[in-house]
């Protein structure tokens, strides 16, 4: 073991003379939300990302302005920080590599290429599942479009993804023949693809999974989520359709993916329960999810706290919830009255009024439809009163359950 090595090896302890730094690449809402947590444990943040006046970088205490594959902008973050992390799926995992030759990167650029890739996910899904069972959808990877001629009955109906950058829904298209795959493949340039079968799904599941550098690793609740438009409206945890057999499947596959990519951090993944209660893996992202942000209010230890803690080889904290939940996505929808184009800003005063409801906003200026301004997570005593204000939640926002 080298020097450097051995340097690494060690915890990145909160300290204030010097200062202790963790980096997030990154400057969306979960970039600002890990800065809120691992500020309020003494570490300080520097985000990198191009946007000077991204939600991220409101907060932190120091903003790269530059692109994710910035020479001189990474150099300068893996100086400073103790541990770099990202927040965003997309960031190139080969700045993700040039990182680690400086600093300690998790996730590592290993795992989160094969999140970056639906051919190299579901392949990697499949031997996962050939030991735990839960195996990803029938699918097949299209190349060119003369991979489309072999497509069979088997396949279709289907749901044709990009391999890359697809995520909220972009990127796919649902399809019923080969003409249709053949114009969909068309429509996205010819890129690579996955074409998925769809399968009777009863609802979506998603298990969140954290790993240290130590191999140890917790597992939070099951959540259950719906989606519109291929964005996640609500997250309800526990699940409250999950079966404990088949929950306690998907914790278990959950703990054999991460442990299989050798990941630290916080890993999000999904999974379709069919409507005969069987199981089957979807996707994952190699960061804090949109699903687990109930976790800063229902659970001991938040995912954002959590990855600070996986990056900084700092004990892994208790994932216990303590309180049932249900996470409500806000979108730029609900500044809009009706159909037309006035804005104003919702009665958050009234939603704030309402017992458990808990109000975070992203700190973007402008509400565009469709855009992730915030989320209200409601806990309670039980899960009928979350649920309860939930709905008042929606009836004072204008948004239909």
């Amino acid at each position: 073991m080298t020097k450097q090595s051995q340097k690494q090896a060690r915890p990145a302890v909160p300290s204030t003379t010097p200062a202790t730094w963790l980096g997030v690449m990154g400057g969306g809402q979960l970039g600002r939300m890990f800065a809120h947590a691992a500020q309020s444990m003494g570490f300080k943040v520097a985000v990198l990302e191009a946007d000077a006046d991204c939600p991220a970088g409101q907060v932190a205490d120091r903003l790269l302005a530059a692109p994710y594959d910035d020479a001189k902008a990474l150099a300068e973050l893996g100086g400073l920080c103790a541990a770099v992390t990202t927040e965003f799926e997309n960031v190139s995992a080969q700045s993700l590599a040039t990182l680690a030759g400086q600093t300690f990167v998790a996730p590592a650029a290993s795992g989160v290429s094969i999140a970056q890739d639906r051919t190299a996910e579901k392949a990697f899904f499949t031997e996962c599942g050939s030991r735990s069972g839960v195996l990803p959808a029938p699918h097949r990877v299209i190349n060119t479009a003369a991979d489309i001629d072999g497509i069979g009955d088997d396949l279709l109906p289907g749901i044709l993804k990009t391999a890359r950058m697809g995520y909220d829904g972009k990127g796919q298209v649902r399809v019923r023949t080969q003409d249709e795959v053949r114009a969909a493949f068309a429509g996205m340039q010819g890129v690579t693809c996955v074409l998925e079968k769809m399968l009777p799904l009863a609802y979506e599941v998603s298990v969140l999974v954290a790993r240290g550098d130590d191999g140890q690793a917790v597992v939070y609740p099951i959540a259950e989520n719906v989606h519109r438009d291929g964005i996640l409206f609500t997250t309800t945890v526990p699940g409250p359709n999950i079966k404990p057999e088949a929950a306690a499947r998907a914790q278990q596959a959950a703990l054999q993916i991460i442990d299989g990519l050798h990941y630290v951090g916080v890993l999000c993944i999904e999974f379709f329960v069919l409507q005969d209660g069987s199981l089957v893996v979807n996707e994952m992202a190699p960061r804090p999810h949109n699903s687990g942000h109930y976790t800063i209010d229902a659970c001991v230890t938040s995912q954002f706290e959590q990855q600070a803690r996986a990056m900084a080889r700092l004990p892994l904290g208790d994932a216990r919830q303590h309180s049932p939940a249900v996470m409500l996505n806000i979108l730029g929808d609900v500044w809009y009255e009706g159909a037309g184009e006035n804005v104003r800003e919702p009665a958050w005063e009234q939603v704030l009024a309402l017992p458990g409801a808990h109000l975070h906003l992203y700190g973007k200026a402008e509400p565009r439809r469709g855009r992730k301004m915030g989320h209200v997570t409601f806990t309670g005593a039980t899960m009928e009163d979350a649920q309860r204000q939930l709905a008042a939640a929606c009836a004072i926002l204008g948004i239909a359950l």
